[in-house]
């Protein structure tokens, strides 16, 4: 393959995975959107508190998919003794993650204050279809099979859209919302299956090796369920530090401004995710030792800029993008969403930092994503109001993003 024909190839997949992210991306916050609409700040509040919270749980599904897509895209020879680790190593930890969730939901419901603990435990049955789709989509991604993994994205979102709206349509309320939000999770999972059993695969890797490897030898140093654990380990913390604030605000500030800040989280949240289409491609390359430093950089600056547009359209637009998070109910953050738009730039980057360290195993840069969460969660009680909070995360992110950055450059140049 020339060099002419690889470009043009990369551009392709590039532009397939790109556009499945965006129709996953604008399918799922028009549900968000739907949502804020028809539940209004006070009843969306807690809505967001819920979908944090999957946010954070759903980093086991991104931990497979990470280590399903490095160790195929290592060793693709192996993919099918890979796939049956990876898979296995999926369903028995997406089954555990959900009975932690079920027994604990009496604890969340508490904790985030909500009218009923069924809307914490949808959260557990949420967390095992996503799971199996986290161990699905790394297999996918290792393989560069691009098309079967755009189809997953855009399944996530659409059902979630789909079955979410006729939830809302038929109770609109916290307890609606998740109703739909987990059925629609079982669409992507029966892609994933039709996608990896489907029979042209099964012939172009009829003649890999099959190896099953015990469970010791899973959680042993190199193991898929070791790797898998610090993999999710690293993502948790990022995760855990994206959805902090919309907690913290549910805990420290008064209802309608807790509702007004998750809203405007909506908005951080599109930005954030925007530019994963970057991330997606990029990762099953992160892992090799030929990933040099300009590449990176590439990467960083291709992020960058498309949460600069992204600012300063919210800047230009930012009564349209009133209408975005939710419309006049949200009119008093019209001279913030900016600021919140800088957020989810931010946290774009640190997430391209946080997947360099999974890609390259670097697992003790963790500690610094969870230092700077302690931090947050310390200085919470004596934040001032909406503003105050906003003010505290973005300069936390940045500093986290620069310590971050500074590391990553100098065990390049190492």
């Amino acid at each position: 393959m020339n060099l002419r024909t690889a470009s043009r190839d990369a551009v392709r997949d590039g532009a397939v995975i790109a556009l499945a992210m965006v129709v996953m991306n604008v399918t799922t916050y028009g549900f968000t959107i739907l949502a804020a609409r028809l539940l209004g700040p006070v009843e969306y509040g807690a809505l967001a508190a819920v979908m944090g919270l999957l946010l954070v749980v759903n980093v086991l599904s991104l931990g497979l998919q990470a280590t399903g897509a490095r160790r195929v895209s290592a060793a693709p020879q192996d993919r099918l003794g890979i796939e049956h680790e990876v898979m296995a190593t999926s369903y028995a930890s997406s089954l555990v993650l959900g009975a932690v969730l079920l027994v604990a939901s009496p604890l969340i419901a508490l904790v985030l204050n909500l009218d009923s603990w069924v809307s914490a435990a949808l959260i557990a049955a949420t967390a095992v279809p996503l799971s199996v789709m986290g161990g699905q989509a790394g297999i996918l991604q290792g393989e560069r099979r691009w098309g079967p993994l755009a189809a997953i994205y855009v399944a996530v979102g659409v059902g979630r859209l789909g079955c979410g709206l006729v939830a809302l349509l038929v109770r609109p309320d916290t307890l609606g919302a998740m109703v739909g939000i987990t059925v629609g999770a079982l669409l992507p999972v029966l892609i994933g299956t039709w996608a990896l059993r489907h029979p042209r695969r099964g012939r172009a890797v009829a003649g890999a090796p099959r190896v099953r490897t015990p469970l010791a030898q899973r959680w042993a140093k190199g193991g898929v369920l070791r790797e898998t654990f610090h993999n999710s380990h690293a993502l948790l913390a990022f995760f855990a530090l994206s959805n902090a604030d919309v907690i913290i605000a549910r805990t420290t500030l008064d209802e309608r401004q807790a509702g007004l800040y998750a809203g405007g989280l909506i908005l951080t949240k599109a930005v954030l995710f925007l530019p994963q289409f970057v991330v997606v491609i990029a990762f099953p390359s992160m892992s090799r030792a030929g990933d040099d430093r300009r590449a990176h950089l590439v990467t960083l600056t291709a992020v960058l800029g498309i949460g600069l547009v992204a600012v300063l359209g919210v800047t230009v637009l930012s009564a349209l993008a009133v209408v975005f998070v939710g419309g006049s109910e949200y009119a008093d953050l019209q001279g913030l969403l900016w600021g919140f738009a800088v957020l989810g730039t931010l946290l774009s980057l640190i997430q391209v930092m946080v997947y360099e360290v999974v890609a390259r195993q670097h697992q003790r840069m963790v500690l610094v994503v969870w230092t700077t969460l302690l931090v947050l969660l310390c200085a919470a009680p004596s934040v001032g109001g909406l503003t105050g909070l906003l003010t505290v995360v973005v300069t936390l992110d940045t500093l986290l993003f620069v310590v971050l950055l500074v590391v990553s450059l100098r065990s390049r140049t190492s």
